[in-house]
């Protein structure tokens, strides 16, 4: 049984120690020659202005998070719709619990003011 996962082994082996060689490689081969160009940060072409390392309002971590939260839902929603005739009402419940749960925090983190950007 276990017979079964020893390519897929050998492949993620093969896959890390490429990525590492070649990492490797290109920090021993690759030319060191820092300058002030190079170091600066890059802005779409154009010269930068003022500091790369501006802090961002905390709204927009949780607008990401909370899109990543709902996106989740969304790949969980799929594949219920496609087997949805073969599930019944048993399928049916236990999606509607899940939307329940998942409208829930959504309603308390609305009610906590997360979503408030005027703060």
């Amino acid at each position: 049984m276990i017979g079964d996962y020893v390519p897929i082994l050998v492949h993620v082996v093969a896959v890390v120690a490429l990525g590492a060689v070649l990492l490797g490689l290109s920090a021993w081969v690759g030319v060191k020659r820092p300058s002030r160009e190079k170091l600066s940060p890059y802005e779409c072409g154009s010269t930068p202005v003022g500091d790369a390392r501006e802090r961002f309002s905390i709204s927009f971590y949780l607008v990401g998070m909370l899109f990543i939260l709902f996106d989740v839902e969304a790949v969980f929603l799929y594949p219920w719709a496609v087997v949805y005739k073969s599930l019944g009402w048993f399928g049916f419940v236990e999606m509607f619990l899940y939307i329940a749960i998942l409208l829930a925090g959504y309603v308390y983190i609305w009610k906590k003011g997360a979503l408030d950007w005027s703060r």
